[in-house]
């Protein structure tokens, strides 16, 4: 490993792209596995979790790692597509060490863990080595005093901790993807889950609640309070709102629709009243709505809003009023890609889409998928018998209705990837 660095953070790893020998991207790294065994014994690093095609989360021996340089990992190409599932004598550094409480044997300094180091030992394994240390603020400072010392300089590590805090996972997470956060997530230890899920904002928790398997979402929010998760389901687009109600008992989903705005509220139960995997029940009740009198420029300030999907910003839709669905008569839609093409100051209803026939709230799934394909779209209104606008169906509401549950850990990721055991992990 001529090329590793003779100390690796392990912080920085996180969201690096492993490479096989050919030079293909085969996974991410998400967490480091190590086993811990006394306070002043250095533990050794085990493996990586790394994250692959579906976000399927797999085991990568340090035994299969080649080189660790300027922002990748290289491997020898053979990963084990087999999902990780943690040991009893395992632990994991992002998931389960960082926010742990330390004490600092010579100074008898307290803190919380914010990072740890691993060095290649001369036997060619490679262990945790230093732990960088966060004091709590004092006074009007934001940051208490960090230290980096020494393994076993510090005490406290190897303690299982039951109130063990989540400000700098919290911190890790937030750097995250909601897909990415919602895989680690997934996969912490129950009491440290219920650490993060405590300590994220709503919108953050709203957002990986959208990413999560339908039986987490169930769990996460049964465990909240319930006004907590009335303002969560608010957060969360309407249509997985909906979803998500739809899995609860009846009492607690009756609870927290009622909990929830009235606007907010009416929206989910419209989209409950559809019959499953139809175009009501998909749709997303808020697209990119103006009125007739609306221009370009009018229609490209409203797609830049960086909480849109893509697919909810490829098109826009002409409405008479009133402009919140179910809206006055739908006059058409106009295509991004088109509006890009005229002059700001020309109206949007100059450029609508005149071919583009609307879905009805009963369509099927498959005619939905046949629409799109027949007529290449990212998205498509929904209207009723008047012709008024109750929503928009887009290629990714489509996907997480059409495919299969627990695709994610079924997707084969193509490539250099060897099916058989991994080697190097510890018993």
């Amino acid at each position: 490993m001529s090329t590793t660095p003779t100390r690796v953070f392990v912080a920085r790893l996180v969201g690096l792209p492993i490479f096989d020998p050919q030079g293909d991207q085969v996974a991410k790294v998400r967490d480091l596995v190590v086993a811990l065994r006394t306070e002043t014994s250095q533990p050794r690093v085990l493996g990586m979790v790394a994250e692959v095609f579906g976000r399927r989360r797999i085991f990568v021996p340090m035994t299969r790692i080649t080189a660790i340089d300027s922002g990748q990992v290289h491997t020898t190409g053979l990963l084990n597509m087999r999902r990780f599932e943690q040991r009893s004598t395992e632990t994991l550094v992002m998931g389960q060490m960082l926010d742990r409480t330390v004490t600092i044997r010579e100074t008898g300094v307290t803190g919380v863990v914010y990072d740890v180091a691993m060095e290649q030992a001369r036997n060619r394994d490679w262990v945790l080595s230093r732990v960088a240390v966060q004091e709590p603020s004092k006074g009007f400072r934001r940051r208490g005093q960090t230290h980096v010392v020494e393994w076993r300089d510090v005490t406290g590590l190897t303690r299982h901790e039951p109130t063990q805090g989540a400000t700098h996972l919290i911190a890790a997470l937030n750097d995250m993807r909601p897909a990415d956060a919602a895989n680690m997530i997934h996969d912490l230890p129950a009491e440290r889950r219920t650490a993060v899920v405590a300590a994220l904002d709503d919108e953050r928790l709203a957002d990986v609640l959208e990413e999560l398997p339908e039986e987490d979402q169930v769990e996460i929010l049964e465990h909240l309070d319930s006004e907590r998760a009335a303002d969560i389901l608010e957060e969360m687009s309407a249509d997985d709102a909906a979803d998500l109600i739809a899995d609860l008992n009846p009492e607690t989903a009756a609870t927290l629709l009622g909990l929830m705005e009235p606007e907010e509220a009416e929206d989910v139960r419209r989209l409950m009243s559809y019959a499953d995997d139809t175009a009501g029940a998909m749709m997303t009740p808020e697209p990119v709505i103006l009125s007739p009198d609306a221009t370009i420029a009018d229609a490209l300030a409203h797609v830049r809003n960086p909480e849109l999907t893509p697919a909810l910003a490829a098109l826009v839709y002409v409405c008479r009023q009133p402009l919140e669905t179910p809206t006055g008569k739908l006059l058409g839609a106009a295509h991004i890609q088109r509006l890009l093409r005229e002059p700001p100051s020309t109206l949007v209803a100059a450029a609508l889409d005149e071919s583009m026939d609307p879905l009805r709230p009963d369509a099927s799934m498959d005619q939905v998928a046949a629409h799109l394909a027949t007529y290449n779209l990212v998205a498509a209104p929904v209207v009723d018998d008047e012709g008024r606008l109750l929503g928009a169906v887009t290629v990714d509401d489509l996907l997480d209705h059409m495919l299969p549950e627990g695709w994610r850990d079924r997707a084969p990721r193509p490539g250099r990837i060897n099916g058989g055991p991994s080697a190097g992990r510890a018993g």
